[in-house]
């Protein structure tokens, strides 16, 4: 087999564990995911295996669609509910002024990787550091907002769809829209619904995948149109 299957990572699982459960099921070696989600996250991971994995740096590049909940008026270590919470604040901006400084962030700006992120400096992972209670210094990114579509807000909460280039941190943009509005804030759910061309309505359950596989059907959902 080769080329991708849109996988939907559901929460608890590592992309790791995504990957190892996946060479299980379709007993191949080759195989890889095109970028990491944290466990706590849900959504769309394309998984490249055979000879499809020589397109992984090249799906990591492509642009991706976040759906988000923010909660206001509370800050992380982690910048996302999964975290030690560090401060909390009454909000006090009204939802004109939280609607601005969202938008604010639409277009490039330079981003600060969080310390609970799979980043390398020195080569050493920032998590692996971050859970040793060390803090290190990281060089801000440039990344790309391309448009953030805002559900609803219902303080202290905002559900927001985002649009944005590789490398962006949907809890560290929500930590910074905190940081803006003067209250904090951090993630509290997120789910993946476009990498490129792979969409959420299209992503198949590692059970639904173990399925096809007893079935003898997995030519249904591998994406050979690819190279």
């Amino acid at each position: 087999m080769d080329g991708v299957i849109n996988i939907y990572k559901e929460a608890g699982w590592t992309s790791f564990d995504v990957v190892a459960k996946m060479r299980g099921i379709l007993k191949i070696k080759k195989i890889g995911h095109t970028g990491t989600l944290d466990p706590a996250a849900t959504g769309v991971l394309p998984v490249c295996i055979g000879k499809g994995t020589k397109k992984v740096e090249s799906f990591m590049a492509d642009d991706k669609v976040y759906r988000a909940v923010m909660l206001l008026g509370v800050t992380t270590d982690s910048q996302d509910m999964t975290g030690e919470i560090l401060s909390e604040s009454e909000v006090n901006a009204a939802v004109p002024e939280v609607r601005e400084a969202i938008m604010g962030f639409v277009g490039g700006y330079e981003q600060l990787p969080p310390m609970y992120s799979a980043r390398k400096v020195g080569g050493k992972k920032l998590v692996d550091l971050a859970r040793r209670g060390v803090e290190v210094e990281r060089k801000p990114r440039f990344v790309n907002i391309m448009e953030i579509e805002i559900e609803s807000i219902e303080l202290p909460r905002v559900t927001m769809t985002v649009t944005c280039s590789k490398g962006t941190y949907i809890r560290t943009l929500c930590h910074d829209i905190g940081q803006k509005l003067g209250c904090g804030a951090a993630m509290e759910s997120l789910l993946r619904t476009r990498v490129g061309r792979f969409k959420l309505e299209d992503a198949v359950k590692l059970g639904d995948l173990q399925k096809l596989a007893d079935e003898d059907r997995l030519e249904e959902v591998v994406i050979t149109d690819i190279f």
